[in-house]
C-alpha cells in the first residue's frame, strides 16, 4: 500500500472518525446525489429511456456518491473507534474498492470531458460559472474524497478484477450504446480512449493504494493469497 502521509491520516482519522464531521458529509454526499439524479432525470436521454436496473450504469456520478455513502456509512457502528482499524470482510472489500475507482474515474472523466472542448464550457458568467467550474471543482471533490477510503478499506485481487471488468461494461454501455454523460459536443475517439484509460488507470491506482488483509478472501484459491 502507498502510505498515506501522517498528516492526510491524522485528518481522515478525526473527520471520518467524530460522528459530527462523519454525518455532514454523508448529508453533502446525499444532497449531492439528488443534484445528480436531477440532471440526469432531466437530460436527453433520461432516466425515464431506460429500465430501472439500468439506472446505475447511466447515472455515472450519482452511481459514485452511493457507493461512497454507502462505503463511509459502514464507519458508523464503529464511532468511537480508531476510523484505520474499521471491521472489514468480503463484501466490505467490493464495496470500498467499487466506491473507489466509480470516485476517482468519473470525478477525472469529468474534468477531461469538460476540457476537451473548452470552447462549449468555459466562461466566466452566467450558467457557465456552474456549467464549467462548479461542476469540475465538485467532481474533482471526488477524487479527494475517494483517497480517504483507503485509510479504513480493504481490497483483493478479486475485487479489483470485478471492478475492472464492471468499468468496463460501463464503457461499453455508455459509448456503445450512446448512454454517456450527456455532452454538447459527440464524445469521439480522444473521449472514448480516454475513458478507457481511466478504467483501467483508476483500477491501477486503487491495486497500489489499498491494503489486502492476510488470509482475507475466503474464496482465494490456496496457496495464493490475495
Amino acid at each position: 500500500m502507498v502510505t498515506v502521509s501522517f498528516d492526510a491520516g491524522r485528518y481522515v482519522e478525526y473527520y471520518l472518525g467524530n460522528a459530527p464531521s462523519l454525518s455532514t458529509l454523508l448529508v453533502a454526499n446525499g444532497a449531492a446525489f439528488l443534484v445528480g439524479v436531477s440532471f440526469y432525470v432531466h437530460s436527453d436521454p433520461s432516466f425515464a429511456d431506460l429500465p430501472t436496473f439500468l439506472y446505475p450504469l447511466f447515472g455515472d456520478s450519482p452511481t459514485a456518491l452511493a457507493l461512497a455513502t454507502l462505503s463511509l456509512a459502514t464507519l458508523l457502528p464503529h464511532l468511537g473507534n480508531r476510523v484505520r482499524d474499521a471491521p472489514t470482510n468480503v463484501p466490505l472489500a467490493y464495496l470500498h474498492t467499487f466506491a473507489f475507482v466509480w470516485l476517482v474515474k468519473y470525478g477525472l472523466w469529468t474534468v477531461v470531458a469538460l476540457n476537451l472542448h473548452p470552447d462549449q464550457y468555459v466562461g466566466f458568467a452566467g450558467a457557465a460559472l456552474w456549467d464549467y467550474w462548479g461542476i469540475m471543482l465538485t467532481h474533482l471533490l471526488f477524487v479527494v474524497e475517494a483517497f480517504a477510503i483507503p485509510y479504513y478499506g480493504r481490497t483483493t485481487d478479486r475485487a479489483l478484477k470485478v471492478a475492472l471488468v464492471a468499468l468496463l461494461v460501463n464503457d461499453v454501455f455508455d459509448y456503445a450504446f450512446g448512454y454517456h454523460p450527456p455532452l454538447r459536443y459527440d464524445p469521439g475517439i480522444p473521449l472514448i480512449l480516454a475513458t478507457l484509460v481511466l478504467s483501467v488507470g483508476t483500477v491501477y491506482v486503487a491495486d497500489r493504494v489499498f491494503d489486502r488483509p492476510e488470509r482475507f478472501d475466503p474464496l482465494a484459491p490456496s496457496g495464493g493469497g490475495e
